[in-house]
């Protein structure tokens, strides 16, 4: 990749998470403000940023739909996102669904009730393995050499004091997590955030994807989210159906 594009890809990313002056990306890219200031520059040309009356630059409102469309292209995206959003209107929590693909694991879509706190997790990037309710729930279920490659070389940051730090240890708890069906993150990346989440299967009955719903303890403790769980199975099994799981 060259190094242009590879500015332009990390310029889009500081811009997706909220405005920035020219002289924030000239120090994020070690280079002198008006060499950022063209890099932007030539984005807006594109569409893909817009210059501000405060002189700061945004996403572009073609990039905005250009990821819309993108998004369509998602099966599994297009397929659960009005399910999801139905939950997440329902529990007025923040509702994510993740999946395997391309060897690793990836938040597919994310639904948050207006007027809550937003969380760290970004549609397209990589779980947390080890720490997310969503990992273990597919982990959990997943086909032993698909489990045996993605954990390959794994390690098992410590996050918090909850966090699950050896492979003997997590080994444990997937087991916990097949036995009764449904696994929990109890503060384990982030000690002030937990969530519960249930494995989706596809239509040959392989789970590769799961649905979690997630809270501040502050707002919504373990206790209150199990008794959610009827709920979100409610969803992972419509899901399911809709993906052309017949059982």
């Amino acid at each position: 990749m060259s190094q242009t594009v590879e500015r332009a890809i990390q310029i889009l990313e500081m811009l997706s998470r909220g405005p920035q002056h020219p002289a924030a990306v000239a120090e994020r890219f070690g280079v002198h403000r008006t060499t950022a200031l063209r890099l932007l520059q030539d984005l807006c040309k594109g569409g893909l940023a817009r210059k501000r009356e405060d002189g700061s630059f945004a996403v572009g409102y073609r990039l905005a739909g250009l990821a819309a469309a993108a998004l369509e292209q998602f099966d599994l995206r297009a397929s659960a996102h009005p399910f999801l959003a139905e939950l997440g209107r329902r529990l007025r929590l923040t509702v994510h669904i993740a999946t395997v693909e391309n060897g690793r694991l990836i938040y597919v879509d994310k639904v948050e009730p207006q007027g809550t706190v937003r969380l760290y997790s970004e549609i397209g990037k990589p779980v947390v393995l080890h720490s997310s309710g969503v990992g273990k729930a597919i982990l959990a279920f997943l086909p032993e050499p698909e489990r045996v490659a993605l954990l390959d070389g794994y390690v098992y940051e410590r996050f918090t004091d909850t966090t699950v730090t050896t492979a003997d240890a997590f080994a444990a708890r997937l087991r916990e997590v097949r036995a009764r069906g449904w696994a929990e993150d109890d503060g384990e990346y982030e000690s002030f955030v937990n969530c519960v989440a249930v494995p989706v299967r596809d239509g040959t009955g392989t789970v590769r994807t799961a649905i979690s719903v997630t809270a501040l303890k502050a707002q919504t403790d373990l206790t209150v989210l199990h008794t959610h769980l009827p709920a979100i199975r409610h969803t992972a099994q419509t899901v399911s159906r809709t993906l052309g799981w017949t059982q």
